[in-house]
């Protein structure tokens, strides 16, 4: 992926890192050098170890499958039911 310095020296992040690494507006990023290349980190934030692998699972199906095949079936939905009043 490529993206452009602009006059300003601001980069614009492809969306396909940003939905990756979970960034949204105002998120803190590093720039690490390392052997002549800069490397892009989201920093400063949580340092809980699930924001450090947030947007990396992938599921084959949708979460909802995967909990009732852990959970089992869910229970039916009954339909509102009016109660009746004793006069």
């Amino acid at each position: 992926m490529r993206s452009r310095i602009s006059s300003k020296g601001q980069v614009t992040v492809p969306v396909e890192v940003r939905d990756q690494l979970g960034l949204e507006a105002g998120t803190e990023i590093e720039f690490v050098l390392r052997d002549g290349d800069a490397i892009l980190r989201k920093g400063g934030g949580s340092t809980h170890p699930v924001d450090r692998v947030y947007g990396r699972l992938r599921l084959g199906e949708p979460v909802d499958a995967l909990l009732d095949a852990m959970r089992g079936p869910r229970p039916k939905v009954r339909p509102n039911r009016r109660r009746r009043r004793h006069a």
